[in-house]
């Protein structure tokens, strides 16, 4: 039986050159169009981007049921290159006036926050926003954390006993539970000012200790009337 065409796979290196451009110029006329529905435009940064922390973000601006906003607020994550295309980088090309200001200072990870809302609230909203997060390897720990003999019994012996000990973590099994070296009753697992390891990242969340904060930082803001200001 010969194979049906729909199901044969299509390499993405033979997509069109002119669909990637289409795709492209509908990105640019989307953000133009969250310009112009909006009083205005801010750009942030984050570090550590949390998909399930961001949502929290997206919740908070989304329109409440019986909101008379007219255009609910619109956020764009990524593309930064073409967020400086839609908003311009120089006098003659900006798409209002000063957005280019915004558009220089897109680098790295930003996003842009296109809203109604009032600028003070927006400002308070992202000053309060903070949310405890597990860290990842390469950062600083801001505190000594101890490891005690109660928190290791809360762990099966035959699946975390192994996974302490590639974690650094000085362990034996002893009746049936997992226990410190030497009858110690904790071990400090890391030091303040210690630049965490992946291993010492992982036994950190195995204890469910949060170190870190994830926070989105204001750049910079543009107001329809050309306004621009530096929140840094």
């Amino acid at each position: 039986m010969p194979r049906s065409k729909r199901s044969r796979p299509v390499p993405l290196t033979k997509t069109s050159k002119r669909a990637t451009r289409d795709h492209k110029a509908a990105y640019v006329q989307e953000v133009r169009e969250a310009v112009d529905n909006h009083d205005h435009v801010f750009l942030f940064s984050f570090e550590n981007m949390r998909s399930n922390k961001f949502k929290d973000i997206r919740l908070h601006f989304r329109p409440k049921p019986g909101s008379m906003e007219d255009a609910p607020t619109r956020i764009f994550l990524g593309k930064n290159k073409l967020l400086q295309v839609a908003l311009g980088r120089m006098p003659e090309d900006e798409y209002a006036d000063n957005l280019r200001h915004v558009s220089q200072k897109i680098s790295e990870s930003v996003g842009l926050l296109c809203t109604s809302k009032s600028k003070d609230e927006v400002i308070e909203y992202f000053e309060n926003f903070c949310e405890p997060d597990f860290a990842r390897a390469g950062f600083v720990s801001p505190r000594d954390v101890f490891i005690t003999n109660e928190m290791l019994a809360n762990h099966p012996v035959s699946m975390m006993e192994q996974q302490f000990r590639k974690q650094g973590l000085p362990v034996k099994i002893d009746n049936g539970k997992i226990v410190l070296l030497d009858d110690k009753q904790e071990h400090r697992l890391c030091k303040q000012g210690e630049t965490l390891s992946p291993e010492k990242c992982k036994a950190l969340s195995h204890f469910g200790i949060k170190l870190s904060e994830f926070r989105v930082k204001l750049v910079c803001h543009w107001s329809k009337d050309g306004e621009f200001s530096d929140l840094e």
